[in-house]
């Protein structure tokens, strides 16, 4: 799997080195942004699939960000941390309200903000966590990558089993081959469309192996699907 792409939000560049450089060291791919209009761009430039947002900021708050992007479809998904150094309950409320999903007051530890960014993760991405993903008899290990279909183990290739996570991380939601070439092979990396048809065949015929329905449903014009 893609490792997970983290849009860093400070207008302090002391506290965008220090926090960047941790969450690279975590694995993760870091973009940063100095202010609130910069960071707008970026999401649309690049959709994170997190964003760690510090409320006081020029030009465009930090909260007022959080406002926009929970009001538009296409990125109100995207978990917001907000970081502030207005410790209130009122303010926290105000956060929380406008749609941040976690909330961090300074000062704070780095230990406890990684540990937020990976808890947040865990629920819109849970196999970067090394979670366990299940989907009727499907069994996917995140940690060691295996994979079992009613018990029995299931040898799938690199492509497949990354494909496969996708599919089980949100099962009944339909992924365009647009979406899963993303996911799956990468942003950078130029793949024709059709490669995701005979890699979801392969997947098919692998899942079957030893018997079952075909688990992947294949919604016509629109892209894939489990279950």
């Amino acid at each position: 799997m893609n490792r997970p792409l983290i849009l860093l939000v400070e207008d302090e560049a002391a506290q965008r080195e220090v926090i960047g450089y941790n969450l690279t060291a975590e694995g993760y791919r870091v973009r940063e942004a100095h202010d609130g209009e910069e960071a707008m761009l970026l999401v649309d430039e690049d959709p994170p699939d997190l964003i760690i947002l510090d409320w006081m900021m020029p030009k465009l708050s930090g909260i007022e960000v959080c406002r926009r992007l929970k009001a538009r479809r296409e990125t109100r998904g995207i978990p917001v941390i907000m970081l502030s150094a207005r410790s209130d309950e009122p303010d926290l409320v105000r956060g929380l309200e406008t749609g941040a999903d976690d909330y961090v007051v300074k000062p704070y530890s780095v230990a406890e903000l990684m540990a937020r960014v990976r808890a947040n993760l865990r629920r819109v991405r849970p196999l970067a966590a090394g979670a366990l993903l299940e989907f009727e008899d499907i069994r996917l290990d995140g940690e060691t990558h295996r994979v079992t279909r009613a018990g029995k183990e299931v040898t799938l290739g690199p492509t497949e089993y990354r494909l496969l996570a996708c599919l089980m991380e949100k099962p009944g939601r339909v992924l365009s081959r647009e979406q899963l070439l993303d996911r799956v092979w990468g942003r950078d990396i130029h793949v024709e469309t059709r490669t995701v048809d005979v890699h979801v065949g392969r997947l098919r015929k692998t899942l079957r192996q030893h018997g079952g329905d075909d688990p992947v449903r294949t919604v016509r014009g629109a892209g894939y699907a489990l279950g």
